[in-house]
């Protein structure tokens, strides 16, 4: 009886040592993906390299400030709606390339993004998009515009934007342009 109790330890044991190799094989082979994920700011939201290109239109103004024009980027595309709408509006917090003038103060953040089922994209920017906004009607158009015509023209999902900022409805971004009812797309501002 002792033997086979010996042998019945033995072979729990063997199991379990069996298992903590296998765990840490996992752990070891997943490591770098995980460190990854935590190192890399495009991964920690989603945002995979590995995942197809999108080419995305994104709208910036002219010099001029008098109309918007599309900068083509591509930005990764996962498959989520909501990822790539975050992309499209990170890239247009960091600015065009070239040529182009940036619409929104690049200290903002972008603090949440999320689409009903009716289609309306909810984009919750920080308070930076007001207090840093250069003012002037025709800026403060440009820029509504800048986000409403580069999320719906990309997204299928999205038929209209609603800005809201630091989660909370604004009369205004910046003194002139209502922000209490969602935008449609405006092309007459796109050149």
């Amino acid at each position: 009886m002792a033997a086979n109790r010996s042998l019945t330890d033995r072979t729990r044991t063997a199991l379990v040592l069996t298992g903590v190799v296998a765990l840490l094989s996992v752990w070891t082979v997943n490591l770098p993906a995980q460190q990854e994920a935590t190192s890399n700011p495009d991964t920690a939201i989603g945002i995979n390299r590995k995942q197809n290109k999108s080419v995305a239109h994104l709208y910036f103004t002219d010099k001029n400030n008098q109309f918007l024009i599309a900068e083509e980027r591509a930005l990764s595309q996962t498959g989520d709606p909501i990822r790539f709408g975050q992309a499209i509006v990170m890239a247009l917090i960091k600015g065009p390339g070239h040529e182009l003038a940036p619409t929104i103060p690049q200290n903002t953040t972008l603090r949440a993004l999320y689409i009903t089922e009716e289609g309306t994209g909810y984009v919750d920017l920080s308070v930076d998009i007001q207090e840093n906004h250069p003012g002037g009607v025709a800026t403060e158009l440009l820029t509504v515009y800048s986000i409403v015509n580069s999320l719906i023209l990309n997204s299928a999902e999205i038929e209209a934007v609603k800005i809201l900022i630091e989660g909370q409805e604004s009369l205004t971004l910046a003194g002139h342009i209502d922000l209490q009812q969602p935008f449609e797309a405006n092309m007459l501002l796109i050149r």
